[in-house]
C-alpha cells in the first residue's frame, strides 16, 4: 500500500468533516480521482456525523451556554429551515452553508434521532461531494477562484 495515497484519502476525509468543501479541493491539490476524492469527501462526513450524532447531547450542551439568545436571526432561519423542510432540509443545507458538525448539532439539538440523522446526511453527503468535486475539477488548476468564493 502506498502510504502517500492513504494518507492523501484521510486528510481529503478528516478535512471534509470540518468544512465541506475542503475534502473537494484537498482531494483535486494532492491528485486523486474525482471518484476518490467525492468518496472521501462523503466519508468524512458521515464520519463526522456519526462522532457528533451519538455524543450528540453532550457536544450540544457542552458547547451551547445555558444562558444564551433564543430569538436571533440565525436561529430563526434553523427554526424556519426545520419547520419546512425538517431532516432533508437540514441535511441539504449542511454542505453548503453549514458544516458536518454544525448541521449535526443542529438536527440532534432539535430532537432528532441517531438513526434517522445518520441515513439522511449520508444521502446529502454523497450528493454534494460529487457536485463539489466534479465542480472542483472542472475548474482544474484555478482554485484561486474556488477560495475566493468561501466565505472565510
Amino acid at each position: 500500500m502506498n502510504w502517500n495515497i492513504l494518507s492523501g484519502y484521510i486528510l481529503t476525509a478528516a478535512l471534509s468533516g470540518l468544512k465541506f468543501i475542503f475534502g473537494p479541493i484537498t482531494g483535486y491539490s494532492i491528485g486523486l480521482s474525482l471518484f476518490e476524492t467525492s468518496l472521501c469527501t462523503a466519508l468524512g462526513m458521515i464520519t463526522t456525523v456519526w462522532l457528533i450524532s451519538i455524543a450528540g447531547r453532550k457536544i450540544h450542551n457542552f458547547f451551547i451556554p445555558k444562558n444564551r439568545k433564543l430569538f436571533t436571526s440565525r436561529n430563526r432561519m434553523i427554526i424556519r429551515i426545520w419547520r419546512r423542510y425538517g431532516i432533508w432540509g437540514v441535511a441539504f443545507f449542511t454542505p453548503l452553508i453549514l458544516t458536518p458538525i454544525g448541521g449535526t448539532i443542529i438536527a440532534v439539538s432539535l430532537g432528532e434521532r441517531y438513526t434517522k440523522i445518520l441515513p439522511y446526511m449520508s444521502v446529502s453527503a454523497f450528493f454534494w461531494a460529487f457536485i463539489f468535486s466534479y465542480a472542483v475539477y472542472q475548474l482544474g488548476g484555478n482554485l484561486n477562484k474556488i477560495l475566493e468564493l468561501l466565505p472565510f
